[in-house]
């Protein structure tokens, strides 16, 4: 081996444990990000399928008299127009 080989590997060795904590750091925070990618991926497709299936029902329509309404307002309406 070249002294330049011999000098690296005996880096290498010294700062091991270090750099395996980092390659673990690393995959943990690669795994957290994959997992948390698919668990919105996830989440995203039972949303739009719940969405589909809430769109396919039946909505309940509810009418509304407004008649007395109409009426009060135009009740208002005349009686600020005579007193001018």
């Amino acid at each position: 081996m070249s002294q330049a080989k011999v000098e690296r590997y005996k880096k290498e060795k010294a700062n091991r444990k270090q750099i395996m904590r980092k390659q673990k750091m690393m995959n943990f925070a690669r795994k957290a990000v994959l997992s948390l990618a698919a668990l919105a991926l996830i989440g995203w497709l039972g949303y739009s399928a719940w969405d589909m299936y809430e769109s396919g029902k039946e909505r309940v329509v509810a009418e509304v008299n407004y008649d007395s309404v109409t009426e009060y307002l135009n009740n208002l309406y005349a009686d600020t127009s005579n007193v001018e």
